[in-house]
């Protein structure tokens, strides 16, 4: 199972210093990937109709993980930079194939592009996007990337997304990896049915969506691609481990999800009170030293 760190974009305050350290030790431990979340606007949740449910508002920091990566290209050889998970439906699909593109190429085809829905509608209007239609957009974008990936000169003449005999260029050396994330059936179905992968978060057991866990979401995916004829062997399941708050928790779950047939795991510092970058290399140290 291969094991990485996710980046605590909110408590170190996007800071270019600590990026530099997190990644730089998040490759020098020999860790796998390094995982950073996406959000690009924040916003007040008090008096929202409908409520804001998710966890962060205007006052939590987030870097824009494609361009963090795009420096952390440079100047790492080996870790795997992983979206988990880019709110792919308020953005512009052939934006992203393009700026998915440039890191794939820069960093020697090392990115994992995981895509969600996300739950910010206040986001989505800043961007100029339609919430509502955010599930069946997601699924046209998925195949439109791949589109631009592949093709010298194509038309895409879609809902939401259209093209007239025209490309990208250039573009990357492979199929970059599509990664699904979230909590709900629909995301289940989608990456059971054209993902690469999918990133789970919450409790192993128990918990957000309308499953009881990550496991059990772990099970639905296993079924929705038995019924798309597809092999469980080469798709991959990533465990974002957010419940776990020390490093006996962490890695008493590694062991579980390994056992459970995950494929890649992700360590959590986030939300310890760890205090500055160093504290949180000190604890991925710690995990790395006792695995």
């Amino acid at each position: 199972m291969k094991i990485g760190v996710v980046y605590p974009q909110t408590e170190l305050k996007g800071d270019p210093e600590a990026l530099r350290q997190l990644g730089l030790a998040t490759e020098e431990l020999g860790y796998d990937h390094l995982l950073m979340y996406d959000h690009v606007v924040g916003a007040v949740h008090a008096d929202r109709d409908p409520p804001l449910w998710g966890p962060y508002q205007e006052t939590d920091p987030f870097h824009d993980p494609l361009v963090a990566f795009g420096y952390l290209a440079g100047i790492t050889q080996t870790i795997e930079l992983v979206t988990g998970v880019l709110i792919l439906p308020q953005r512009q699909t052939a934006l992203v194939a393009k700026q998915a593109t440039d890191l794939d190429l820069l960093s020697g085809e090392r990115l994992r592009l995981g895509v969600g829905t996300g739950w910010n509608y206040v986001e989505y209007d800043a961007l100029g996007q339609d919430f509502a239609v955010r599930g069946p957009r997601i699924d046209e974008q998925v195949a439109f990337l791949r589109q631009l990936w592949s093709e010298a000169v194509s038309s895409f003449d879609g809902e939401y997304d259209h093209l007239d005999r025209g490309n990208i260029n250039i573009r990357p050396n492979r199929q970059i990896p599509i990664w699904f994330g979230g909590f709900s059936e629909p995301a289940f179905r989608r990456a059971g049915a054209t993902g690469d992968g999918f990133i789970f978060a919450g409790p192993l057991e128990g918990g957000q969506g309308a499953v009881g866990g990550v496991l059990d979401g772990w099970i639905r995916i296993k079924e929705h691609l038995q019924a798309n004829d597809r092999s469980v062997s080469g798709f991959g399941a990533d465990y974002v481990m957010l419940a776990s708050r020390s490093v006996d928790e962490t890695l008493e779950t590694l062991k579980r999800w390994e056992d459970a047939g995950g494929t890649h795991a992700s360590v959590v510092t986030m939300g310890m009170d760890l205090g500055p970058a160093q504290a949180h290399i000190d604890y991925i140290a710690d995990v790395k030293a006792r695995l």
